[in-house]
């Protein structure tokens, strides 16, 4: 009876799916696969240091997924559908007023214009060209700077169109993004909130109030004197990065070369990201409290407003040869990269900032050992006090892959204006259904932070260790366990802005620990056993 019930529910899928494509059936592939991840996370100094005496935090996440793909000839089309929440985030009976984390992940499709395989096709001149279009992930070389975040159970996805070519083994992606917030009507400009805003936000006094109109706040329950003068410019003690940001991109345009040569593959990089302008603003009374924010659009039609946009711009070389092969002798896998930042960022503040990095990974049959060296240009603080920014921001990427698991650096918890300087070695044992890894950071400032007294912080932030453990149980189900302990110094409060003084940040315990256990299942429902 198992058997007949899975046979039948194989056809049913197939004959559902495929009746919607009948006219084009005989020439098109059509695949369906589902994941579902559940994670369990013990955080104790995860992200930032935590006060002396705090007691563990834990929760669970999970993220399930329906991905769906269709591909002819001249079209391929995929949507990926996703929910994401953390357990007993909903009562276990909601209301319509409790909202929804269903969204849509990806919905994209990818027209052929051009293939000199498709001898139906007439445009030959170059080997291949299409177009993709709508939501949907980007992900270029290692995922430094342009990534996917997986890591995180929402991960990332952009609303864009994508050119791209293929030629005499050139790689060429031209890529276009546009955001608004709606389409109303009356609009007479493109007005853009460039944040989630939460339904309410703690105001000066604690009182939690509705989220004003217009406004993203700066912090909850903070006043204008945490990041900035009420008229002034902020003040970047501990800035997140824009992968962590609230202020979303109005616009971008990006261009991605690659070629592969023998054992060697040289990538370029161009970026540009631009962002709404905006002023600081308050609303509400000193009796009743405020809600400090940042105000994109005009609070009135008689209010005149700068609509125009920061344009920041990042680019820069990546160059990865490859000698041997890891049966032999063993692989030697080389990657240097240098990138550059410049024009304004989210604030205004003109940039100069840059980032290096080298690694060589050794690799003999399943075992691997990479020694690196990362640096991240930060701003010195006469740089700051001139209302300069020259801390690199990495862009879209993935920080947890490359600056700790325990997400220290550019990830939600922010980044030392200082910069970071990473020496790293990681070991790697990949075998049929067993992988373990270890990873070890040595952690520093790149340039001077200073205490509210003025005097330097030592540069030493701290050391690192992530150990991850990962098990195939079978094809479509995986285990994973991972480790990580964080064994900072007294310059870590002071980098990550939690301390002014050496009496707070002497409150905080230096040692963080964060563990989690992870369920992934990632079903193919078309799949077939023996092939």
């Amino acid at each position: 009876m198992y058997k007949i019930v899975l046979h039948n529910c194989r056809l049913f899928a197939v004959f559902l799916i495929s009746g919607l494509f009948a006219s084009s059936a005989g020439h098109c592939q059509i695949s369906l696969t589902g994941q579902m991840r559940v994670r369990a996370e013990d955080r104790s100094g995860y992200g930032n240091l935590v006060a002396d005496g705090s007691k563990d935090g834990g929760f669970i996440s999970q993220r399930t997924r329906l991905n769906f793909g269709y591909k002819w000839d001249r079209l391929t089309f995929g949507v990926s559908v996703q929910d994401v929440r953390v357990w007993g985030a909903d009562a276990s009976t909601i209301s319509t007023a409790d909202g929804n984390r269903l969204s849509l992940h990806e919905g994209w499709a990818d027209w052929v214009l051009a293939n000199k395989a498709d001898t139906s096709i007439g445009f030959k001149w170059i080997d291949l060209l299409s177009l993709k279009i709508g939501r949907q992930e980007l992900i270029y070389d290692d995922s430094r700077l342009i990534g996917n975040l997986d890591w995180l159970q929402q991960a990332r996805q952009h609303d864009m169109a994508l050119l791209k070519a293929m030629h005499h083994g050139w790689q060429v992606e031209l890529g276009y993004a546009f955001n608004q917030n709606a389409d109303n009507v009356g609009t007479t400009n493109t007005n853009y909130i460039p944040g989630n805003l939460p339904a309410y936000i703690k105001n000066s006094l604690g009182v939690l109030v509705p989220a004003p109109a217009g406004l993203v706040p700066l912090a909850a329950g903070g006043s204008a004197g945490n990041n900035s003068s009420k008229t002034g410019t902020p003040i970047y003690a501990n800035p997140p990065g824009t992968n962590a940001a609230t202020q979303n991109y109005k616009s971008f345009t990006s261009l991605y070369i690659s070629k592969k040569i023998n054992q060697t593959k040289i990538s370029a990089l161009f970026f540009n990201d631009d962002f709404g302008k905006y002023r600081l603003d308050s609303v509400g009374s000193a009796a009743a409290g405020y809600v400090y924010g940042r105000r994109f659009v005009a609070a009135s039609t008689t209010d005149a407003f700068d609509y125009s946009t920061n344009k920041r711009y990042t680019y820069g070389l990546m160059v990865s040869p490859t000698l041997g092969n890891a049966s032999g002798f063993g692989k030697i896998a080389l990657q240097a990269a240098y990138y550059r930042q410049q024009g304004k960022d989210r604030d205004g503040l003109g940039m100069n900032a840059y980032h290096y990095s080298i690694q060589a990974t050794y690799q003999k049959d399943w075992f691997s050992v990479a020694p690196g060296y990362d640096v991240l240009s930060g701003t010195d603080p006469a740089d700051i006090a001139s209302g300069k920014n020259n801390t690199f921001d990495p862009l879209y990427g993935t920080p947890h892959k490359f600056w700790g698991y325990m997400d220290y650096f550019y990830a939600g918890s922010g980044s030392p204006k200082g910069g970071l300087v990473n020496p790293y070695l990681k070991f790697k044992y990949t075998g049929k259904a067993l992988a373990l890894g270890l990873d070890l950071h040595y952690f520093a400032l790149n340039n001077d932070m200073k205490k509210a007294d003025g005097t330097l912080i030592d540069k030493h932030l701290g050391n690192e260790a992530d150990f991850q453990v990962s098990y195939n149980t079978n094809k479509f189900t995986n285990i994973e366990f991972g480790y990580s302990l964080m064994d900072a110094t007294d310059s870590m409060p002071f980098a990550k802005g939690q301390a002014t003084t050496d009496a707070v940040a002497s409150t905080y315990k230096k040692n963080g620990t964060w563990a989690y256990v992870m369920l992934k299942f990632t079903p193919d429902f078309f799949y077939k056993a023996g092939k």
